[in-house]
């Protein structure tokens, strides 16, 4: 493969380059087509959000709510008057189905008539509603504001509207990366190859999800979050692959020989390094979690794309630039010697103390994953976002006005189409007294039956808010010990649904599938590092030691955002951790934990074959791969970390988490646990059971 993309460098690179631009235009001409799918199949929230969808189409809907409020009251003939025209005005923009006003719906203004609230059913739910017709309506709302009546807009709609245009973290997380590669090559040429070679590659892959994302479910935000693992892995994968052929350079190899072992031997780690990252996120495939799976293949699809990237785009770009970048390297060739020694040197420290080394970090490490014992999971909410935003503000006028859990109100859903001369209303009527008086309930509205009549629905507004452990507490309760009974005394199915409903039932779907997924990842990987290393105990270390960086990295991610620390130098508020954000960071910082482990133990394993001396190729693999695995590291951590710039809450929990993991991978993992504990297994390392060795074919990832 190098010989042929040096050989036929222009080629390689013209075919790349018209890939790249026929995906693009195709993207560009066609667009986009993601929808965030959180359907769970077989969940209570979702056969309610079901048989609302099929006898009343119009009250599955997604719905805004204009807040108004007036401290001086709103029943005044000015006030009447200007909300009236206002909501006239809405009632004829396009996506909007209905209008309810807050002077003759009832409840819609709270006791002293200083807040109140019109109810837009839109003509679809939130992901199927064009965000320029919410935009619109909340324009043509917020335009009477002013003179005493403040007006704000809120519901998922308008956050889902409010959450366009991104932030910098791209452009800054290519800029850090560049500086670090200058300071370690000395060479504005040689590190503008690896940030060259992964935005070619996350600019194909983006192309061909945006082409995909209209035959398959792909959510709305996939597309950062295939740049911020796409930029982290290209510039990765191919600094690995430039690393050893500098190395082959300063041997005496020249330039076409160089580009061959350095893809014969770095390039098969970068093989099976990329293919660790693939296992671990496909296994996100097994949780059955909506659009996360079109998550899961699509960034992927990015880490495929900048491995063969790394592996044909690269050599070709070495080939055209071989005489000025050998010069560099040759220039910066006496630092790389001397970083060399200080790793070995390093190296023997560690291993001279093992024990104190792996304890040490060991306490270290578990003191930062203690935060997830008590990880809540949920969905952020306008009440996480921020302040001065409208959803934020109209969230924040309804909870002063008419209660906290006014913001998560509980749809239950009373059906009556299976149980033969049963009247939902009536069935309805009868529950309403007994939701009122169960605790943790607020108030219920009265029953709304659909035209059909075989269906009625409930209100139930709880006492704490959406996000509070008693609201869900309180779905829990009614589902088992609250509505059973009252469906047993009138015939008719009662559900309890609604956007609250829906995200306790998508955190216990996360919960209850998450072992699966972990066991499916491990031992995927696991069984690679066997067929890789020839070894029992070295899967076996890279699975716990792996375990413990997304552990640490999870504890960081729930200390910041769910219990508060430094939230107001991140511009965070605190809340729970968005139910998918675990799961996620779990199958990326697994596999790029993977990917450290065997460029370390690649050229551990290399120096064991040639010499069967376990420390000293301990000292030779931390010696050679030191300097490149930290400079590789420190380039995915600023990446990740510019996420935190992001508007956007989800995507700076990914960024911390994923900086986190890789940093601890680095500096705690790779630099003190693998050396120490290497070095206490001995000769041990490398064992495989002879019967078990003869059986296993033999997988080679250094140079032959």
């Amino acid at each position: 493969m190098a010989g042929w993309s040096t050989r036929h460098r222009w080629w390689a690179l013209l075919s790349w380059l018209v890939v790249l631009v026929a995906v693009s235009v195709g993207a560009q001409a066609v667009g986009a087509d993601y929808r965030d799918d959180v359907s769970l199949p077989g969940t209570e929230s979702q056969r309610a959000l079901d048989t609302l969808r099929e006898r009343s189409p119009q009250a599955a809907g997604s719905t805004v709510q204009i807040v108004v409020a007036d401290p001086d009251g709103l029943r005044t003939p000015e006030n009447e008057g200007r909300v009236e025209g206002m909501l006239a005005q809405v009632r004829a923009l396009p996506s909007v189905a209905d209008v309810r006003s807050p002077f003759r719906d009832p409840g819609a203004l709270n006791g002293d008539g200083t807040v109140g609230y019109a109810t837009v059913t839109l003509d679809g739910e939130t992901a199927d509603v064009p965000a320029q017709d919410v935009r619109e309506l909340v324009d043509t709302a917020r335009q009477i504001d002013g003179d005493g009546l403040r007006v704000e807009v809120g519901g998922d709609a308008v956050v889902a509207g409010e959450e366009g245009g991104g932030g910098p973290a791209e452009g800054l997380g290519l800029l850090a990366a560049l500086v670090i590669l200058v300071l370690l090559f000395g060479s504005v040429l040689a590190a503008g190859l690896p940030i060259v070679i992964a935005v070619f590659a996350v600019g194909t892959a983006m192309g061909l999800v945006a082409l995909a994302s209209h035959v398959a479910t792909v959510a709305s935000y996939t597309t950062p979050l295939m740049v911020l693992v796409g930029l982290g892995v290209g510039i990765d994968y191919a600094l690995l692959l430039f690393s050893r052929y500098r190395g082959e350079l300063l041997a005496g190899a020249t330039g076409e020989q160089a580009t061959r072992r350095a893809v014969d031997t770095a390039g098969r780690t970068v093989l099976f390094a990329g293919t660790t990252v693939i296992l671990a996120l496909l296994g996100l495939v097994v949780l059955g979690l909506g659009s996360l799976q079109g998550v899961a293949v699509a960034v992927a699809l990015t880490v495929a794309t900048t491995m063969v990237a790394a592996l044909v785009l690269l050599p070709a770009l070495l080939a055209v630039l071989s005489r000025r970048i050998e010069r560099a390297v040759r220039r910066r060739a006496e630092r790389g010697r001397h970083d060399g020694a200080r790793w070995a040197a390093w190296s023997t420290f560690v291993q001279r103390r093992p024990w104190t080394a792996a304890l040490l970090a060991l306490v270290a490490l578990l003191a930062l994953a203690a935060p997830v014992l008590g990880m809540r999971l949920g969905i952020a909410d306008p009440g996480n976002g921020d302040p001065a935003k409208t959803s934020r503000q109209a969230y924040d006028l309804l909870a002063r006005g008419f209660g906290p859990g006014f913001n998560g109100p509980l749809v239950v859903v009373v059906d009556a189409s299976d149980a033969a001369g049963a009247d939902p209303r009536a069935a309805a009527e009868r529950a309403r007294p007994v939701l009122a008086g169960t605790p943790g309930v607020a108030g219920v509205s009265t029953p709304f039956p659909t035209a059909d009549g075989r269906t009625a629905t409930m209100v139930v507004f709880p006492d704490a808010k959406p996000q509070d452990a008693r609201t869900a507490d309180l779905v829990r309760r009614l589902r088992a010990d609250v509505l059973p009974p009252l469906r047993a005394d009138s015939g008719a199915a009662f559900l309890v649904g609604g956007t609250t409903a829906a995200t306790v039932d998508f955190s216990a779907a996360v919960a209850e599938r998450l072992p699966l997924f972990v066991a499916v990842v491990v031992g995927l990987s696991s069984l690679l590092l066997v067929l890789v290393f020839r070894s029992l105990l070295i899967p076996v270390k890279a699975a716990v030691l792996n375990l413990l960086s997304v552990g640490a990295a999870l504890g960081v991610v729930t200390l910041v955002f769910q219990q508060g620390f430094l939230a107001d130098v991140l511009g965070v508020q605190p809340g729970p951790i968005e139910a998918f954000v675990p799961v996620l960071i779990f199958a990326i910082a697994f596999g790029l934990s993977m990917d450290y482990e065997i460029f370390l133990l690649a050229r551990m394993h290399e120096h064991w074959e040639q010499h069967h001396d376990a420390p000293a190729a301990i000292r030779h693999g931390v010696a050679t791969t030191g300097r490149i695995v930290t400079a590789a590291a420190a380039i995915m951590v600023v990446v990740f970390g510019s996420f935190l710039f992001d508007p956007g809450r989800m995507l700076k929990q990914f960024g911390l988490g994923l900086a986190v993991a890789v940093l601890v991978d680095a500096l705690v993992i790779r630099c003190l646990i693998v050396p120490a504990v290497m070095q206490l297994f001995g000769r041990w390392a490398w064992w495989l059971p002879a019967p078990l060795a003869r059986r296993l074919p033999r997988v080679a990832l250094e140079h032959r």
